[in-house]
């Protein structure tokens, strides 16, 4: 799916990469080059009228790593507002603390490897029996037969 963007972001989201946060830095460390079972992350993207800090298409998946500012009630607000609207247009957000991805980076990859699995159970199509289809090649259904009905 195609994502669009205000490009008026597009020069904010390359100061913002040029200065990134330590945590920000750290994940994109496990993010990038596709190391996360293959999925292409883009970091400090323009989504909509927002930037993200980390973005997956594939996904539909915004990651946003809130450092202390975000505890203030105005931030959260914002948070939430641009979480809203992101859900809108079907992206998923999923936040974590400065803090979690410093100390427990493993417990944060872990998080967004069992969103992938998730998403990729929904996405994934089922096969004509896993549809619950009767497949029998050569053969007719003739359930009906052993209800004593006749065509």
């Amino acid at each position: 799916m195609k994502i669009t963007y205000n490009p008026k972001l597009k020069e904010l989201a390359r100061q913002l990469r040029n200065s990134s946060t330590k945590a920000e830095i750290k994940l994109w460390n496990y993010l990038k080059g596709k190391q996360l079972k293959g999925y292409d992350f883009h970091r400090q993207k323009p989504v909509n009228n927002y930037i993200v800090d980390f973005f997956c298409n594939n996904l539909m998946l915004a990651i946003e790593i809130d450092g202390y500012t975000h505890s203030f009630e105005s931030v959260a607000e914002k948070d939430a507002i641009k979480a809203e609207k992101l859900n809108e247009i079907g992206i998923s957000v999923l936040r974590f603390s400065d803090n979690d991805v410093m100390n427990n980076i493993e417990g944060v990859i872990s998080h967004i490897e069992e969103f992938s699995r998730e998403h990729e159970n929904k996405h994934t199509p089922l096969s004509p029996l896993d549809r619950g289809e009767k497949h029998c090649k050569g053969k007719e259904d003739n359930s009906h037969l052993d209800r004593g009905e006749r065509h």
